[in-house]
């Protein structure tokens, strides 16, 4: 799977998980196989790239979905959804195969009042599952069913770290997208910086946004400012333990995985509340919300953590506890009740 992102990374766990249960045999197929050496380097062109690859897509798809009793749909939105999920949903039922669609992103409806024909697609799938309640209601004002089975964290992969003296020392690691507005993360640094020059930032991530973030970072004379480009999901424990608070200014989300892992390392957690956050960050509980946009509360908000090293510790404590709802351990039962409901579907429609 070449691609980084909560996604990627959490289908990734699924998969790892699931080839663990002896009752099922698991197969996986990537949106992006690799093109035959000789067609390799249009891999590489952003465009060209597209039409060889979804071809090789489509044939390796129908291929091995002929040999499966569950077809199980990873999903983001807009031309994701139409490039890798809608094929994926459409083969299945010509084949005659039960759909889960897993839908993960937090514009889905943006997505789906744009697109109407996501919403008919939708509607071939036997289950939509989302990972929260913020987007089973989503899909209800659509007229769609969905319920929910938790994003899983991988506790055994991250080191829980009691900060008795919370330090200025922040990070962000979204992708450089608008909707999840990091510039409203580097706005809110530089008022932090001028009530803490000591304080510093590391800015993790891509995307089409980068020359203009790191642009703004400069215009906003930030010091201590590190933009460490994508961080392989191994690497990330080491990059959360260097530092103490996670800020996010997202204006569109779903359930940024972000969270739990900074909950599980022991960072306190200050965000923006669209979408999907609410429903895992409660205010002054696990961490501390805000307003999309309002780059001055979420300075205030971190700079009262800083000097509150009890509010801190007890933000970090139930952000720990909080994780207790989204191991593999407690999600694992949601996946397979599925499986095995649509398996005997299957073949009670038998001949």
């Amino acid at each position: 799977m070449d691609k980084i992102g909560g996604q990627s990374v959490q289908a990734n766990l699924i998969l790892r998980r699931l080839r663990d249960e002896p009752s099922l045999e698991m197969a996986f197929q990537p949106i992006d196989p690799r093109l035959p050496s000789a067609l390799r380097p249009i891999q590489r062109v952003k465009y060209a790239r597209t039409v060889p690859t979804f071809s090789l897509y489509c044939a390796q798809l129908f291929h091995a979905l002929r040999y499966c009793d569950v077809v199980h749909v990873f999903s983001a939105s807009y031309f994701s959804f139409v490039l890798a999920a809608t094929p994926a949903i459409y083969f299945a039922r010509y084949l005659r195969k039960p759909v889960i669609l897993n839908y993960h992103s937090g514009e889905a409806e943006d997505h789906l009042a744009r697109w109407p024909s996501a919403v008919r697609t939708l509607r071939l799938a036997d289950r939509i599952v989302v990972p929260s309640g913020y987007l089973v209601h989503v899909f209800e004002r659509f007229g769609l069913q969905a319920q929910t089975v938790f994003n899983a964290i991988d506790l055994s992969a991250f080191e829980f770290r009691a900060r008795a003296n919370p330090r200025p020392a922040f990070l962000v690691n979204r992708n450089f997208e608008m909707h999840y507005n990091v510039a409203c993360v580097l706005r809110a640094f530089a008022l932090i910086q001028r009530k803490r020059p000591d304080a510093l930032l590391t800015v993790a991530g891509d995307g089409p946004q980068r020359d203009y973030l790191q642009g703004l970072a400069s215009e906003l004379s930030l010091r201590n400012t590190r933009f460490v480009g994508r961080v392989q999901p191994q690497h990330m424990p080491e990059m959360y333990d260097e530092h103490d608070i996670w800020l996010n200014g997202s204006d569109v989300d779903n359930m940024p995985l972000s969270i739990l892992e900074a909950y599980a390392c022991g960072l306190a957690v200050v965000s923006t509340n669209p979408g999907g956050i609410p429903y895992i960050v409660e205010d002054d509980r696990t961490g501390r919300l805000v307003a999309r946009g309002d780059a001055e509360a979420i300075a205030d908000r971190a700079l009262e953590l800083i000097g509150d090293p009890a509010f801190f510790a007890d933000l970090t404590r139930n952000g720990l506890a909080e994780c207790a709802k989204y191991t593999w351990e407690s999600v694992r039962s949601g996946w397979m009740t599925l499986y095995s409901e649509l398996v005997h579907r299957r073949i009670s429609r038998q001949p």
